[in-house]
């Protein structure tokens, strides 16, 4: 690069520069000095912000990292065109670094302003101004991040609800299962003392313990039948009991089809036992089978709860480290299971899982929060009935998450702006505009991956590339 004369008549033939006075001029050439720069980087994103650029003559091209690339943002050859170190006024309240990457086409002339010259040029020429852009900056950045935490937390408390509905069902189905199971043991434990008080006699009463073995051990597989077959199997049951004087037979015969018993295992209870004794051995043997079936409904729920607060503990990451190595497959998950209350019935999900992608590392809370964003929006754009698609992949280096709806699609005009801060298509009061732009600082700025969006009626998926390997640097958000 060589540098030449500064001229304040080309700096006052620029937009920026028109309105100084002469002073002003003579100032910034006394402190400035224009340069020509060879095709070729004038400086790199991340790298510390110490020049303020102010395009002459030339082309030139900012562009941004996304992943492992870098992707053009904008191509001028404007005369006046400026970028860099633009922020120097704001000090060190803020990371100098340039948030961008400007290179140049073609031999390029600039005039170049030291960071500090900047500074001091806004503070002391533009005192009002730099107020101004200072209020505007910091109010934007934490208007930002309040609102980024009430969406954090509105999302913490819609899930917080549909985790405390999950968990009431299986609770609540735990508690009227362990009520029966008293009321049915109390009554087992009757039926015993009228049968031992009776005129079976061991050789008699080892059959029948055999069958109450073989009943419980049905009872936990037995397979389910649809209505209508569960209806005529409690038909012929009742009419066997009916025809062999056992006159509540209707109320047994549920019990039994649901254990997975039949007419012919009846027929060898009353082989067994005889016609004396078969009403309260039956009677027995029902409140036997309906223990095993309450028992298997209290593990079932129980085991629920279990995987509920497990997926919770999972989601959350509260007892493990930020940043760790992980199994996608498990977050994703984990994520699925904390907002299944939120998917309506309409909706069926669909995960199609590579098995063998390697783990990856990650902050695995902020992860869950991406595809919280991710998989709410597919949701909400399905209403009450469509196809949630929870899809994963290898390509090269880089682990691929596909979350797919089958909603409207998102209208071509407005694809360019859904990562924007506050844009959203929601009415007001129901969508605050950062979710995606969160999911885009979680994905982009913090794992150094990529999202992407391809849309049409009927089939929207975000692709998520997140790379296999940890960056060699960690970037700032800007």
């Amino acid at each position: 690069m060589t540098e030449d004369l500064c001229s304040p008549d080309e700096l006052r033939a620029l937009f920026l520069f028109e309105k100084l006075t002469d002073a002003q001029l003579d100032w910034l050439c006394r402190r400035g000095r224009a340069e020509l720069i060879p095709a070729g980087p004038v400086y790199t994103e991340g790298d510390p912000a110490t020049r303020f650029y102010v395009l002459l003559d030339g082309t030139v091209v900012l562009s941004r990292r996304v992943g492992a690339d870098d992707v053009e943002v904008g191509r001028t050859s404007q005369r006046g065109a400026y970028a860099g170190a633009w922020q120097a006024y704001l000090g060190d309240r803020v990371p100098q670094l340039y948030n961008s990457s400007l290179r140049v086409t073609e031999p390029s002339r600039f005039f170049v302003l030291d960071a500090d010259a900047f500074a001091q040029l806004m503070n002391e020429w533009f005192p009002m101004a730099v107020h101004l852009l200072d209020g505007g900056f910091f109010y934007r950045t934490n208007l930002q991040e309040l609102t980024g935490q009430r969406e954090r937390l509105l999302a913490l408390g819609s899930l917080s609800a549909g985790l405390t509905h999950e968990l009431n069902n299986p609770a609540a189905a735990a508690v009227r299962a362990a009520a029966s199971l008293r009321d049915r043991v109390a009554a087992m434990r009757h039926e015993l003392g009228t049968i031992a008080g009776g005129a079976l006699d061991g050789a008699t009463l080892r059959p029948l313990i055999q069958l109450q073995e073989e009943a419980t051990g049905r009872a936990p597989n037995a397979t389910a039948l649809s209505p209508l077959e569960a209806s005529d199997r409690e038909d012929a049951i009742a009419d066997w009991l009916d025809s062999h004087g056992i006159g509540d037979g209707w109320q047994l015969a549920p019990t039994f089809v649901a254990a997975g018993l039949d007419v012919a295992w009846l027929e060898h209870v009353a082989a067994a036992v005889g016609a004396a004794m078969l009403a309260g051995a039956l009677r027995w043997l029902n409140y036997t089978v309906e223990t095993e079936l309450l028992l298997t409904e209290i593990e079932d729920a129980t085991t629920r709860i279990s995987t509920l607060v497990r997926a919770a503990k999972q989601y959350s990451q509260l007892d493990r480290a930020p940043y760790q190595v992980v199994d996608v497959h498990e977050l994703l998950d984990s994520t699925l299971a904390m907002l299944a209350g939120k998917i309506p019935p309409g909706i069926r999900v669909v995960k199609d899982y590579d098995r063998s992608l390697p783990a990856i590392p990650a902050y695995a809370a902020e992860l869950n929060q991406a595809w919280t964003n991710l998989i709410d929006n597919a949701v909400a754009a399905m209403g009450q009935a469509g196809v949630l698609t929870v899809r994963t992949g290898l390509d090269r280096d880089q682990v691929v998450v596909d979350i797919g709806d089958t909603g409207p699609g998102v209208p071509a005009k407005i694809r360019e702006r859904i990562f924007e801060p506050f844009f959203t298509t929601k009415p007001v009061g129901q969508g605050t505009g950062l979710g995606l732009d969160i999911t885009w600082r979680i994905v982009v700025n913090k794992h150094h991956g990529d999202i992407q969006l391809e849309s049409v009626p009927g089939d929207t998926r975000f692709r998520v590339r997140l790379p296999v390997t940890p960056a060699n640097t960690e970037r700032t958000s800007n």
